[in-house]
């Protein structure tokens, strides 16, 4: 079973997305897209597929979209993914790819809808924030 985590290791949202897929019994594909980014059509695809927009795919903290005036509502489709693709950590994430469908894991128990397998233990966040007991199942807020 395939399953692709466009991953940031310094995100804890990344993080723990990732720790779920694992603890679903699934070693994912890793791809840090800092390092190795997308291309400008894997990018439409991911964005078309998780069902956004691309100023919905884009991050604002910790990047240069105040400088690059991102903001603009002026700006067209083509131009932010000229952005994105120039600066990659522009592009939000992590975004999932699973047989179930893609996804931007925000907050990170997202991933949930979209994996085809069942958690296999307990997991807790980095924060503590317990989100699958010891049977597996999801606990609700």
């Amino acid at each position: 079973m395939k399953i692709t985590i466009y991953h940031n290791p310094n995100c804890g949202t990344s993080r723990n997305t990732l720790a779920l897929i694992r603890n679903a019994g699934v070693e994912p594909q890793v791809i840090e897209y800092l390092k190795t980014p997308p291309s400008r059509g894997e990018l439409k695809k991911l964005i078309a597929d998780a069902g956004l927009t691309v100023r919905q795919a884009l991050r604002e903290k910790g990047t240069p979209f105040a400088e690059l005036k991102l903001d603009d509502p002026a700006l067209s489709d083509e131009q932010l993914l000229d952005a994105i693709v120039a600066h990659p950590i522009l592009l939000n994430r992590p975004f999932v790819v699973t047989p179930q469908g893609t996804s931007l894991c925000r907050p990170s128990e997202k991933v949930l809808e979209i994996l085809p397998l069942p958690q296999q233990g307990a997991f807790v966040k980095e924060d503590g924030e317990v989100v699958i007991d010891a049977q597996g199942r999801r606990v609700a807020k």
